[in-house]
């Protein structure tokens, strides 16, 4: 009987059971498990784990469920597809295949990057070569420049008037909400749920627990929480856009229970139907730190955001930066300018919108047979709501074909909803009609 290479991960916000189905999967994908093997029994298993028998029958009713696994009477549970019965001979075990590419990335962050701007980019870092870099460690704040610019920029795009004494360089979203939960007092942190996995992580990190936002209900209570983390232009996964009756009733919420709203306006520019929202910070700048991002609309890689700081955080915000010399670096910096300066950002987010409002369409036609669609489609994804074990099969079939796409049940913790979240920005054309007719055969049932 086999030994599971599983590790269980108590710190993960994904419930055990859920770590050790999606493990399973894993190690049969990888061709670790093969058709035919015999799983260990749960008390076993459950023993090695360090863990409650319940989490293991959990995990291995989820996978009988999706027709990973198979329960043969009085023999135990086997890898489903394998020879009959015990004792029969069975395949020899494939080795793991090899790895030859990377995966194309059908996800909820990845954006499309048009080509024709290569040009701009030689430009920006020709100045960046040609510029003098400061003679000691960067100012944390950023460089003057450059926060000029986005102030100027969240103005004109955002609706949110504010100077470049109001808004600090990060190195994301991410970085922004970190320094944010280092100048606040202990407690917990109220998340969207399902919400983005990246700030669930930074928020246990911090050593805080996490409080779910059912993301579909207006915040009625945010008592003893000393923040709430919101995504209220685009709804991450499910694309919902807040509405106002919402918005007024969180910053209320907020007031009231002393807590700060921080709002991750991650993708806010890419709205195809109407225009783009303005942010939630307009309504109360100093109830909402406001967290913007250079990864979507840019490049990933580059890892540059910005912050917005409430006036009562932005000195002890400054101090902890300074404190522990955080700064994106500064050649970064500078090509941001460049880029920011010459209208590359602008040209780049007119490109992508038209692409994402081609493709978007593209995508809905493949899925809505057998999906319903969460939220209207905006940005550069779709999330599908459909039986977890369909799901997973599709998943795993654009997966076998080299494509990756995110199951929706991994962006839940206590939210009972199940699908896929169907991202478009970062594939080509040719490669998105491949992915869309793996995951179409899957689903019609045409492949099993």
């Amino acid at each position: 009987m086999l030994t599971l290479p599983v590790r269980l991960d108590r710190a993960d916000p994904r419930p055990l059971g859920t770590q050790l189905a999606d493990q399973v999967r894993r190690l049969v994908l990888d061709g670790v498990l093969d058709r035919g093997d015999r799983m260990p029994s749960s008390r076993r298993l459950a023993a090695d784990l360090g863990v409650s028998r319940s989490v293991v029958e959990q995990a291995f009713d989820q996978l009988l469920a999706e027709g990973w696994l198979e329960a043969r009477q009085g023999s135990g549970t086997w890898v489903a597809g394998g020879a009959g019965a015990e004792g029969a001979a069975r395949p020899a075990r494939r080795r793991a295949p090899a790895p030859t590419r990377p995966l194309v990335m059908l996800d909820a962050g990845t954006p499309w990057i048009d080509p024709r701007h290569e040009a701009v980019w030689r430009r920006a870092w020709r100045e960046v070569s040609s510029a003098t870099p400061p003679r000691g460690y960067d100012d944390a704040r950023g460089l003057l420049e450059l926060r000029t610019l986005v102030a100027e920029r969240l103005g004109r795009t955002r609706g949110l008037a504010v100077d470049a004494d109001r808004v600090r360089i990060t190195g994301g979203t991410g970085a922004g909400l970190r320094h944010l939960l280092a100048v606040l007092p202990r407690g917990p942190v109220a998340v969207e749920d399902p919400g983005y996995r990246a700030a669930v992580a930074t928020v246990l990190e911090s050593g805080r627990t996490v409080r779910d936002l059912p993301a579909l209900e207006p915040v009625h209570d945010l008592a003893g929480c000393v923040a709430a983390y919101t995504t209220p232009a685009h709804q991450h996964p499910l694309g919902r856009v807040m509405p106002a009756a919402d918005r007024l009733t969180l910053l209320a919420t907020a007031r009231r229970d002393g807590a700060l709203v921080v709002e991750d306006d991650y993708d806010s520019e890419f709205r195809y139907d109407v225009a783009p929202v303005p942010a939630l910070a307009t309504l109360d700048r100093e109830q909402v730190a406001y967290l913007g991002t250079a990864s979507k609309s840019i490049l990933p890689s580059l890892r540059l955001g910005w912050t917005v700081v409430p006036d009562r955080l932005l000195d002890a915000f400054d101090r902890h930066r300074d404190l522990i010399h955080d700064a994106p670096p500064w050649p970064v910096q500078r090509a941001m300018v460049t880029l920011l300066r010459d209208g590359y950002v602008d040209a780049v987010v007119r490109s992508a919108r038209r692409v994402y409002a081609e493709r978007a369409p593209r995508v809905v036609a493949a899925l809505e047979p057998y999906g319903e669609l969460a939220g209207p489609v905006a940005g550069m994804y779709s999330t599908w709501l459909l039986p977890h074990a369909r799901a997973a099969r599709a998943r795993a079939a654009a997966e076998e074909a080299g494509f990756r796409v995110n199951l929706l049940r991994d962006y839940c913790r206590t939210a009972r909803l199940s699908g896929l979240v169907v991202g478009f920005g970062g594939p080509t054309d040719e490669e998105l009609d491949r992915a869309l007719a793996e995951l179409v055969g899957s689903l019609s049932g045409a492949r099993r």
